[in-house]
């Protein structure tokens, strides 16, 4: 079967797989250089403001760089950016691998994350070149997701088994043979496409997109970390200005970066709203359990990755098993009952009251009902824009992926850590320094417990424990409001697809 076909054969399913191979590599890196922080921290002694920067740049580059390069590969070919994406991925991965000192780390990190923003709206955009079959393109839509997903859940046992037996850099180096297999098996098994009148390059749209995101997404991380702070809301603020600047100037544009008129299609603009909210609560609620697990429940970071397993599990086969159950019922009652079975995962969440089962159970249940929105949300984006702006409708679906676990990190975060302070009691005695650190953070109380005597110490313990805990049953209320609402929303705004396959916008 040729690649013209209306279905895919062999040759698009292996090349499906080998699109998985920088899936999972991506989630992976997201993931693993959290456990190896202690290791890297003890060789090359960054401060801590090196070490958030090596933490988040790689975030931080990747969500600011999404819209760009979606557009780049509409440009360029999708599989030509695929490979040079790749190419500097893996270079990236050995320098980060072997620096000397935390600014060759962070500027190595930076690169992967601009790398790492050319490789997800390419695999996502010749996806829907592969499988132009509605069907079959649910399900490697299905696939690609449920590669993220894994990559995610074996980041912290992969990140575990390497840091036991080799030094920290190992957790890069996983990059460099993944990344030249992608060069090998692409230009054999992958098609390329590009948009057959891509017009001229606008250097002021570009430099405005990375002026409104960047600034947004540090925002948003540092409103999760600091509350709201000036530097965050300034953040904001500028972020949004450049915004709705951008915007403003795409429509006078001939060739714009962003083709506004995809958001006149009502299941597009839908998709991309309800995926946002979605991964408000899967972002927000994901965090505190792993908090939960490891500050509340005494886990290592790698037993909590074992206990957060059936989440990413159940995820994995709700992405699976979406595009089988779409042929056999309407798409808006599907996703709007997994949506209405995630606020019942959350409810649970509203009910922890010192029992990680519970904790992960509810977060488990909340993951396999967001999958179909995921799965579904993300193929109607890809049906709906047509074949030469595939990139760029993959993009704005990552870039709205980006922003939705960024915001509810930094606004359930703050939820959290409100109610955390509004309960959390510091005994009498306590040094007025580590008695405003306790009230302020988790971390802080229990640091201050371990230093105190014996009564005063298990008092203030139990105190944040309960208070942490108040904090994770609120954000379930919270996260359980806001899924019930994407439920009715999903009826109402999916019901023309409840029959009707996604047409692409045409010039």
């Amino acid at each position: 079967m040729t690649m013209n076909s209306s279905r895919a054969g062999r040759r698009e399913w292996a090349g499906l797989a080998v699109l998985a191979l920088p899936t999972v590599l991506l989630a992976l890196d997201l993931s693993v250089l959290h456990l190896a922080v202690p290791h890297l921290s003890a060789d090359l002694a960054p401060s801590g403001t090196e070490l958030l920067w090596i933490l988040d740049v790689y975030g931080f580059m990747i969500a600011g760089f999404l819209v760009t390069m979606g557009w780049v590969g509409d440009r360029i070919g999708r599989r030509r950016l695929l490979m040079i994406g790749a190419a500097a991925f893996g270079l990236a991965s050995a320098l980060a691998a072997y620096s000397t000192g935390p600014a060759m780390l962070i500027v190595s990190r930076a690169l992967l994350g601009v790398a790492g923003a050319t490789l997800m709206p390419s695999t996502l955009a010749l996806l829907g070149t592969m499988f132009k079959d509605p069907r079959q393109r649910a399900m490697a839509v299905g696939v690609w997701m449920t590669s993220f997903m894994g990559g995610s859940a074996i980041g912290p046992l992969v990140g575990g088994v390497l840091l036991e037996r080799f030094w920290w850099g190992s957790a890069f180096l996983i990059g460099v043979p993944v990344m030249a297999l992608l060069l090998v098996a692409a230009p054999l098994l992958l098609p390329e496409q590009r948009d057959p009148q891509p017009g001229g390059i606008d250097v002021v749209s570009v430099a405005l997109s990375l002026a409104a995101l960047l600034p947004v997404v540090y925002g948003l991380k540092e409103l999760a970390k600091d509350g709201p702070a000036p530097l965050a809301l300034a953040a904001l603020g500028a972020g949004t200005l450049f915004g709705a600047w951008f915007v403003r100037r795409q429509r006078t544009l001939a060739v714009p970066l962003v083709d506004l008129r995809l958001f006149g299609e009502r299941g597009f603009t839908a998709a991309l709203v309800i995926m946002l909210l979605a991964l408000v609560t899967t972002g927000g609620g994901f965090m505190m359990v792993a908090q939960y697990l490891q500050l509340v429940a005494g886990l290592s970071a790698l037993e909590a990755g074992v206990w957060l397993l059936p989440a990413t599990l159940l995820t994995i086969a709700g992405s699976l098993l979406a595009p089988k159950l779409a042929g056999r019922m309407p798409m808006g009652r599907l996703i709007g009952a997994g949506l209405a079975l995630a606020a019942v995962g959350y409810l649970l969440l509203a009910l922890v009251d010192g029992s990680p089962v519970t904790a992960v159970a509810g977060m488990a249940i909340a993951f396999f009902g967001v999958a179909p929105m995921m799965v579904l949300g993300t193929d109607l984006v890809m049906g709906s824009a047509p074949p030469e702006k595939a990139g760029a409708a993959s993009a704005l679906s990552e870039t709205s992926g980006e922003l939705g676990i960024a915001l509810g990190v930094a606004l359930l975060g703050s939820v959290g850590t409100a109610v955390y302070r509004a309960l959390v009691i510091v005994p009498d005695g306590v040094p007025g320094e580590a008695a405003a650190a306790a009230r302020d953070t988790l971390p802080a109380a229990l640091a201050t417990a371990t230093e105190l005597p014996e009564g005063p110490g298990a008092v203030l313990l139990e105190s944040a424990h309960a208070a942490f805990t108040t904090g994770l049953n609120v954000i379930g209320v919270v996260s359980a409001v806001i899924a019930l609402g994407l439920a009715a929303l999903a009826r109402t705004a999916f019901r023309a697809r409840d029959t009707t396959p996604a047409e692409p916008l045409r010039r």
